[in-house]
């Protein structure tokens, strides 16, 4: 692990740092804030370091250390992009333990909510409070894929900005607004991640679809789940509908849920400043 460096305030001006684990990945992570039960993100399909909102990061950050990171293979981590939820809760695990973290919060995105929920049923007691964003529970009838519009606008080769809109703000002007601004705050920086490969987009579009083969008795691992868990979602979610949020909420017995309206994927980066401000209150709270 690199040597210690001084606290950044800001995830614009975060650098990119690298550790080794055990495993001998040697991950890509930045970091900002201090204090409290460190947060750690989890990102969504294809993304990497440079895909979290700065003023998103910056006001989770305000009153706890806040660490994101690039999973086995994706951007400027090493290795090979697995094609399982589960061994992308065991990389994100041993991540965890390399920046030597015995407890943590977890924020999941999309993606990144999935491995959230297997990482909490793996190693419950590495985790304190769950954050899951745009998630559904495993097996839920009807998550087979994406629509073939919205699997169009985000697993081509080249992204298109216009169509990754569509997909993660609505058509009205104030949503589709919030978008652009948060997209040019997520690529103002100087220093850049390595961008994900092909070999990620299809390594991880194949743990979505498996993840969303109907099989009911899968969808009780999720009554496993033992943190407390903040379940959120876009009222127009079209990646993963805001039905299956409520599903899932339902199936984890300390789970509460809020549904931002007027919203679509990108839901937490449009109203970053109430989303923080619900995770912080969540986080907070008392037991």
């Amino acid at each position: 692990m690199e040597g210690t460096t001084p606290m950044v305030l800001n995830y614009s001006q975060a650098p990119i740092r690298k550790v080794t684990a055990a495993t001998g990945i040697e991950y890509a992570y930045r970091e900002v804030g201090e204090g409290g039960v460190p947060l750690v993100l989890l990102i969504h399909f294809r993304g990497n370091l440079d895909n979290w909102d700065p003023a998103l990061v910056d006001a989770l950050a305000g009153s706890r250390r806040v660490i994101a990171f690039d999973n086995t293979g994706v951007g400027g981590s090493s290795g090979t992009t697995p094609s399982a939820v589960a061994q992308m809760a065991l990389d994100a695990i041993a991540f965890i333990e390399a920046i030597d973290l015995e407890q943590v919060d977890i924020l999941g995105f999309s993606l990144g909510s999935f491995v959230a929920q297997d990482i909490a049923l793996i190693r419950p007691a590495l985790v304190r409070r769950v954050v899951l964003a745009s998630s559904a529970p495993q097996g839920a009838p009807g998550m087979h894929g994406w629509a073939k519009w919205v699997i169009d606008s985000v697993g081509e080769p080249g992204i298109i900005p216009a169509k990754l809109l569509d997909v993660f703000y609505t058509q009205s002007p104030e949503s589709r607004t919030a978008g652009e601004k948060a997209l040019g705050r997520m690529f103002s920086r100087s220093e850049l991640d390595t961008a994900t490969t092909w070999q990620t987009r299809q390594a991880q579009y194949d743990a979505v679809c498996t993840w969303g083969i109907p099989n009911f008795s899968l969808l009780e691992r999720a009554a496993a789940i033992q943190a407390p868990v903040f379940v959120a979602n876009g009222d127009s979610d079209p990646m993963i509908l805001p039905r299956y949020s409520h599903l899932l909420a339902g199936l984890i017995p300390s789970a509460e849920i809020k549904i931002y309206p007027d919203a679509a994927h990108g839901f937490l980066f449009q109203h970053h400043e109430q989303f923080a401000s619900d995770v912080a209150r969540f986080l907070d709270r008392s037991r």
